[in-house]
């Protein structure tokens, strides 16, 4: 792939036959072809930090700065800006499910609320949340850094600093850890769900100094 600085996110899309990567470095989105013979780019003018492909077969990309979430068309034109509420701080990831509604996960290290929220189809109100001030209990987070939804929109949310993965009900309550952390070496940052095989992905990524140095995926059955 030509032309990127950095990678931070990437995403396939079967209706397309392509993968989208995020190029934070350049505020870019790179698409390639199935094959990799053919490469697109287009500007974001925002600092992408995620993807998710919707029902439309758009990709949404998720801008943590100006908390916005951009959804293209499959060839780069802006379709629409969600403008995210005042207290939806450091977007992480967002997900839109068949409802129109936003799965959002939020909170980075020294924000004071740390959550995953259900937000309107405008974008504009909170309908469910799970999660506020950081720690680790249950109905808390710490970091949610990245999520994935199953076919009845259950919600599985990277746990980052609590070193687990979270599954949440529709409605954002809480259900079990499906990972924990004596499953992992270090900090999970990426999920990927194949909700046929039922095979749950995670990037399970060591950190010294505040900087990752080792990773690798771990395969789960769920």
């Amino acid at each position: 792939m030509p032309n990127y600085r950095g990678i931070i996110d990437i995403i396939s899309c079967e209706h397309y036959l392509c993968v989208y990567v995020c190029d934070p470095v350049v505020e870019c989105i790179h698409r390639l072809d199935s094959q990799g013979k053919a490469v697109t780019q287009w500007p974001v003018n925002d600092t992408p930090i995620a993807l998710s492909v919707n029902r439309a077969n758009n990709l949404l990309v998720t801008c943590d700065v100006v908390r916005k979430i951009k959804e293209f068309s499959a060839h780069g034109d802006l379709l629409r800006e969600i403008t995210l509420p005042d207290d939806v701080i450091k977007p992480w990831h967002a997900i839109q499910l068949t409802s129109g509604q936003f799965l959002v996960c939020h909170g980075a290290k020294n924000d004071p609320v740390h959550r995953v929220s259900m937000i309107s189809t405008d974008g504009r109100e909170i309908v469910h949340s799970h999660g506020g001030q950081p720690g680790s209990d249950t109905d808390q987070c710490n970091v949610p850094w990245h999520l994935a939804v199953d076919q009845n929109e259950c919600v599985y949310v990277a746990d980052t600093n609590n070193r687990r993965v979270k599954l949440l009900s529709p409605t954002l309550g809480y259900i079990r850890a499906v990972v924990t952390r004596d499953l992992l070496k270090g900090h999970p940052v990426r999920l990927c769900l194949d909700t046929q095989a039922g095979r749950l992905y995670v990037t399970d990524n060591e950190v010294k100094d505040d900087k990752y140095t080792v990773g690798r995926v771990v395969v789960f059955s769920v």
